[in-house]
Formats: C-alpha cells, sequence, structure tokens
C-alpha cells in the first residue's frame, strides 16, 4: 500500500481526480449521502488550494481510502455544518487542532469490500497513522473529526488517545459525533524504541 499526502498544488490532478472518483463512489453512491458532485467527483467548500489530502493507493495504484485534513483556524466541515455535535461547546479555532474529514477505507476491488468493513480495515489505521503524521507536521496536536459510532471500535482496538466531544446524535438518520484524536499520545506509542 502506497499512501499519498498533499495539497492540490503538490498532488498530481489524476491522483486529485481519483479521490474525487472515490469519495463519490463511497459518500454518494454507497451511502446515499446527498452531496455536492460534478462529474462523478465529490467535492464541497471546504476541498480547496490549502485542503491537505491523503490517498491510500493499492498496487495498481487504485485508491483504497482517503481522507481530507483541514486547519481549525478556516471554516471546516463540523464548525460550519456540524456545530451540534459538540454540545453546545463552541467549535475549535486554533492551530494545534486540526479536522479529520472524508475518512474512508474500502477497497471497493477486495472480494468483500464495501462501506461497513472500512473501520477494520489495515488501510483505515495506515490512513490515520498518515493523518496524525501529517497533521503533526502542520503543528497540530489534537485532531477533531465528524465520525459514525463503529470509529470508536476501531480507535480502541488500534490504540488510539480518543474521546467523545459530546454524547452522539442522529442525524440524517445516521448516529454520529465529534471524536477528539491525540496526536502527541499516539506518535508517542508508535514511536520505535531506541
Amino acid at each position: 500500500m502506497e499512501i499519498l499526502a498533499g495539497r492540490p498544488g503538490h498532488l498530481a490532478q489524476h491522483v486529485l481526480d481519483d479521490v474525487g472518483r472515490y469519495r463519490y463512489k463511497v459518500f454518494v453512491e454507497t451511502l446515499g449521502w446527498d452531496l455536492v458532485t460534478h462529474q462523478g467527483l465529490e467535492k464541497d467548500q471546504f476541498d480547496h488550494d490549502e485542503t491537505l489530502y491523503i490517498a491510500a493507493r493499492d498496487e495498481a495504484a487504485q485508491v483504497v481510502g482517503v481522507a481530507r485534513l483541514l486547519p481549525t483556524t478556516s471554516p471546516y466541515l463540523l464548525g460550519e455544518v456540524f456545530p451540534q455535535l459538540l454540545g453546545g461547546a463552541a467549535p475549535p479555532c486554533d492551530s494545534r487542532v486540526w479536522e479529520l474529514s472524508r475518512f474512508a477505507a474500502v477497497d471497493f476491488n477486495a472480494p468483500h469490500g464495501n462501506a461497513l468493513s472500512q473501520f477494520s480495515s489495515e488501510v483505515a489505521v495506515g490512513l490515520l497513522e498518515k493523518a496524525i503524521e501529517v497533521a503533526a507536521a502542520h503543528g497540530a496536536e489534537r485532531i477533531i473529526t465528524v465520525s459514525p459510532l463503529g470509529i470508536e471500535r476501531l480507535l480502541r482496538r488500534e490504540g488510539f488517545q480518543a474521546h467523545r466531544a459530546a454524547p452522539p446524535m442522529i442525524v440524517d438518520g445516521h448516529p454520529i459525533f465529534a471524536c477528539w484524536i491525540e496526536v502527541e499520545a499516539r506518535r508517542k506509542a508508535v514511536a520505535p524504541a531506541h
């Protein structure tokens, strides 16, 4: 598995297009979300020149996972669309807090790949590890994310230090919650021993 990360100016256009197509397949076709699309690509107002993308690709260079990182000092999904998930707390606006969104790890080429398998795959863990590494390189100490409840099992099982920002809510028929992930705790947990 290869994991690419960068802003639009640093990633090849075909990689960005593959990310948009993959997001369309996961979030629109598979999960049925009502999202902005154009010519089979899923892209919203939070996809811009400063967005950091992470894309996992298999041996055939097919996208098998994606994630998006945004600083909370500019508009981001949780702060603009889902602030109710914070239980009345103000959305973070801090250079040390980054948002992880549009996270998915479904290998549609695998014999049993589906939207529900995304929380148990090696790709999901690799994407999370890379997101933490990239966020840390940009000064992040914490990540905030809007997640389905199933992600909690993965985070707990894989030893990520994470917790709910507030109780889950049902949004468009899906139980979701805002989740904090501690960046430095994870980096220390996976650092090689000397």
